[in-house]
């Protein structure tokens, strides 16, 4: 009987959770995409058509008004799901999942990651250990959007960004930044301004790198940590 071939590694760190077996049985049903910037996955009140697992890059959960603003209220990289309502018992989204920063990412349809959940307690359950872990993140960012400084909450973002970005320079234009913060640009412009003559951060031509994390931290609210150690109690990763 000829062997199987090796399933590799997931870099997704939910997929990486499941026992082997799980994965195995999941693993060709799994299609690889290459995603690029600003490409919508989930659109507010369509059906949900499958799940993603992103392996690098980052996504953004955003809440679109009725007047056209906008504001993120959730980040999901390589630590969790795109489309946890499908895990919840729902079949649309009231928010808008965009890619913030492309990347790789493994695509799971709704009817096979419905099947997924029947044969695989050990998934289920991950799954909604990480729901509680992405709860806390909204709740979180919800309290420091209503109650913290601009610095403090753009000191939080950009923290949250590099535990996705997988380097210490990723693309981001102020004008967006701004969008993501439900803030007027001016504000993020001043910001950034200020992390960059205190050597926290360089920015220019559309792209942001961190040049003193420890800094950043440090000018950063308590949201951070809060939902940092949320994910560490329930997942054992980094949020």
């Amino acid at each position: 009987m000829p062997q199987q071939s090796a399933i590799p590694a997931p870099r997704n760190r939910l997929l990486a959770s499941l026992p082997a077996e799980d994965l195995a049985r999941i693993w060709p049903e799994l299609e690889p995409l290459d995603c690029e910037i600003r490409k919508v996955l989930i659109a507010p009140d369509k059906r949900i058509t499958a799940a993603y697992f992103p392996e690098s890059g980052w996504v953004s959960m955003v809440a679109i008004l009725a007047e056209g603003r906008s504001a993120e209220v959730g980040i999901i990289g390589s630590e969790g799901m795109v489309g946890l309502e499908l895990l919840l018992g729902g079949e649309v989204s009231t928010v808008e999942a965009m890619i913030q920063a492309k990347g790789t990412m493994l695509r799971l349809s709704s009817g096979a990651f419905q099947r997924a959940l029947e044969q695989s307690e050990a998934m289920r359950r991950i799954l909604l250990r990480y729901a509680l872990a992405f709860q806390q993140q909204v709740t979180q960012t919800a309290a420091c959007n209503g109650n913290h400084a601009l610095d403090q909450r753009l000191a939080r973002w950009l923290l949250m960004a590099h535990d996705r970005a997988g380097s210490d320079d990723f693309p981001m234009t102020q004008e967006f930044l701004a969008m993501m913060l439900c803030v007027h640009r001016p504000g993020v412009t001043v910001a950034a301004r200020m992390f960059q003559r205190a050597g926290l951060i360089r920015y220019g031509h559309g792209h942001i790198a961190i040049t003193d994390r420890e800094g950043l931290e440090a000018a950063a609210c308590e949201c951070y940590g809060a939902v940092c150690r949320q994910f560490q109690r329930l997942l054992g990763t980094p949020g």
